[in-house]
């Protein structure tokens, strides 16, 4: 004969009605409970990496829109001497947009720190730290269109969708701390790939980032959604623990997906707690808020999504990306844009780069920055620049990377990359591999192959790495 306890009674009878009485009931009298083993497999569960790694975490930031590496970091005075004058040698074959003769840039450089690193006047306060920048001044990329450039910087693929550079690092290294998610992706771009440029694709659902915001969202306003709910904890854990065993009864043997939603929802009921409090920048002091330009108008945004940034790789979130979108497509009024768009920055990352120093971080944190394409040394209309995918400037700091170091170089108009040319699939070999990863060991199979972040392309830039 089939017998039931009460607590299985109230469970299965009535729709589960005196089951939600009771949950009531323990709400009101019961601490919380400890949360509940999830099963097991834990996909964010910390994971050593491959051989000794440098790094522990990366920032990434952001440029949408493509910054003029002529004009911020790659210092051509050639440029200037032969203003007016048509480019002497043939322009790409495949081009976003006509373009006439050599542009000079409207910006002064000049020399920075023991290095002697070129700076615009562009970046005061970057310029200051310019000791302890890795420039790369020969990156070059596949792609002249922003959707197609966005998804290769993002996810090594301009053509097909594939999983984001930060699922791959959370996949290969789970995350520091199993109250946050591996990755964190602060007012992401909607455009121009969208949600495809930050998913997990066809990796688990727990390698997704977790967006704060999004681009239209002003930085003092982004959160997870919902992340304050009214229900008690103690209702919640039951609730999720009915659920958890529901979708395992109803999956047959080994199910990704449902596994994937299971562990999406535990990682939402520990975040309730963690979020909002790593969120919380008036634990910060006067002065780091000053220092990151949180107290003047036009740096505050951006500021606000630095200091963040900071105060989540400081609790172990894996991989933490801030968008300055989509500011930076000077095909005209480039003086004044990208003017008023490295205003915006400039102090900001400055700050980012002093805090992290100052409190130890970023000797194991690296941080990134760039846009997805550079732009032309020769003019759209008068005072614009096109796309330029063949020869553009990125710049890391710490992780393992050399400080007051350039690697690479473009022509002498900053066109194409020339020396030591830098592919973005040698980027994220080289991020990995700071990271403690080979990026040709970290594979999923899907679909009957392995795939990888660099497909089958990709070389380390060992001439940069400390």
């Amino acid at each position: 004969m089939f017998r039931q306890n009460r607590r299985e009674l109230l469970r299965t009878s009535a729709l589960g009605f005196g089951w939600l009485a009771l949950t009531d009931l323990l709400a009101a009298s019961e601490p919380a409970p400890l949360p509940r083993a999830v099963g097991p497999r834990d996909p964010l569960a910390p994971r050593a990496p491959h051989f000794a790694a440098r790094a522990k975490r990366v920032i990434f930031l952001f440029m949408h829109g493509g910054p003029s590496q002529i004009d911020t970091f790659d210092y051509k005075p050639k440029l200037a001497a032969d203003d007016g004058k048509p480019l002497p040698f043939a322009k790409p074959r495949v081009v976003s947009s006509a373009t006439g003769n050599l542009l000079k840039s409207p910006f002064a450089f000049k020399q920075h720190g023991q290095s002697g690193a070129w700076v615009s006047e562009l970046f005061p306060h970057v310029a200051g730290c310019a000791d302890d920048l890795c420039f790369i001044k020969s990156m070059h990329g596949s792609n002249s269109r922003h959707g197609g450039a966005l998804l290769e910087l993002h996810t090594g693929s301009d053509t097909f969708v594939r999983p984001s550079m930060g699922s791959w690092v959370t996949y290969g290294l789970g995350t520091e701390n199993r109250d946050l998610p591996g990755y964190v992706t602060i007012c992401p771009t909607l455009t121009h790939g969208g949600v495809n440029n930050y998913s997990s694709a066809f990796l688990p659902a727990a390698y997704q980032a977790t967006p704060l915001g999004n681009a239209s969202t002003a930085a003092s306003q982004v959160t997870v959604p919902f992340v304050r709910g009214t229900t008690p904890r103690v209702q919640q854990r039951l609730e999720l623990d009915l659920l958890a065993d529901l979708d395992r009864e109803r999956a047959t043997g080994a199910d990704a997906a449902t596994e994937g939603r299971i562990q999406s929802f535990e990682m939402a009921f520990r975040m309730q707690n963690t979020v909002p409090a790593v969120q919380d920048l008036s634990k910060e002091s006067v002065e780091t808020h000053k220092l990151y330009g949180i107290d003047d108008k036009a740096t505050e945004n951006f500021g606000r999504q630095c200091l963040m940034a900071r105060r989540f790789a400081e609790a172990g979130v894996r991989f933490v990306q801030c968008t300055h979108s989509y500011k930076w497509d000077q095909h005209e009024n480039l003086k004044k844009d990208h003017t008023t768009n490295a205003r915006e920055v400039d102090k900001p990352i400055a700050g980012l780069l002093t805090d992290l120093k100052r409190r130890g971080l970023l000797k194991d944190t690296l941080v990134v920055w760039g846009g997805e394409f550079g732009r032309t040394p020769v003019a759209q209309g008068k005072d614009g620049r096109d796309h330029n995918p063949h020869g553009f400037t990125m710049f890391l700091a710490g992780g393992g990377v050399k400080a007051g170091f350039s690697h690479g170089a473009t022509d002498d108009y900053g066109y194409f990359a020339a020396e030591d040319k830098v592919h973005v699939h040698d980027l994220h070999a080289t991020i990995l591999h700071l990271l403690g990863l080979d990026h040709t060991r970290l594979t999923y199979r899907h679909a009957g192959r392995d795939f990888r972040l660099t497909d089958v392309h990709g070389e380390v830039v060992n001439q940069i790495l400390a």
